[in-house]
């Protein structure tokens, strides 16, 4: 059996391009492909992003399901705590 190598079929692919498609067109080729190329990757990543963007709007109603359990002293507290803060930045600003 013969071994074909990947730089023989890459040497067979150029001489038939350049036998059938002309030499002057191969350049046209190349840049048309480069154009589909960029499109396929561009639409992936928008395909990607909508992806992102399901899974993150799935995922904030449990955030706002666990922001809802926690109890009203638990919310008193912690406004008294951010007044307290709040007081004291007020007197250290108050002493400059």
């Amino acid at each position: 059996m013969v071994a074909v190598n990947p730089s023989d079929i890459a040497i067979i692919i150029i001489v038939a391009l350049v036998l059938f498609v002309g030499s002057s067109k191969i350049p046209e080729l190349f840049r048309s492909m480069g154009r589909a190329l960029g499109e396929f990757k561009k639409g992936r990543m928008e395909a990607e992003m909508e992806i992102n963007q399901m899974q993150s709007q799935q995922s904030q109603p449990n955030v706002q399901q666990s922001q809802k359990s926690v109890s009203a002293e638990d919310l008193e507290k912690q406004i008294r705590d951010l007044q307290n803060q709040l007081d004291q930045l007020k007197k250290q600003q108050g002493t400059k």
